[in-house]
């Protein structure tokens, strides 16, 4: 199971990191993703990262203001988010999908973020996140 962490309330301009550890299973061969949906509408993808952390992808929204990262020692990919604005305000969920090949795609790491309703392996419960002030 994927486990997410690190949400909260926090007001414009500030920052928070989420967390999210996987149990049960290695994440080294996975393509991971953060995800968000906010009230009343669609789920997006906001990053993704392919295994082996060498590829990654930004919705435009996040560009030079999130960053995706993994530590396969721990088990955890995270997401920092800084400069957070109203508009970010969503429940954040992570997905962690089985690459099918041992190798870095990253044709498929674009692939998971643009597809946020595709059937990955795992996803976590969500964290709440709300920026005001």
């Amino acid at each position: 199971q994927l486990v997410e962490s690190g949400g909260g309330l926090v007001q414009p301009g500030g920052s928070l990191r989420l967390s999210c550890t996987a149990s049960g299973f290695p994440l080294d061969y996975y393509r991971l993703g953060w995800f968000r949906q906010a009230p009343g509408k669609e789920r997006e993808g906001v990053s993704c990262i392919s295994m082996g952390d060498g590829v990654t992808y930004y919705a435009d929204s996040v560009k030079g203001r999130f960053t995706i990262s993994r530590d396969n020692a721990k088990n955890t990919v995270y997401l920092q988010m800084n400069s957070l604005k109203p508009e970010d305000t969503a429940v954040y969920y992570c997905a962690a999908d089985l690459e099918p090949l041992p190798e870095v795609d990253p044709d498929r790491v674009q692939a998971m973020c643009v597809m946020p309703k595709a059937p990955y392996d795992y996803w976590g419960q969500g964290t709440q996140v709300t920026v005001s002030s």
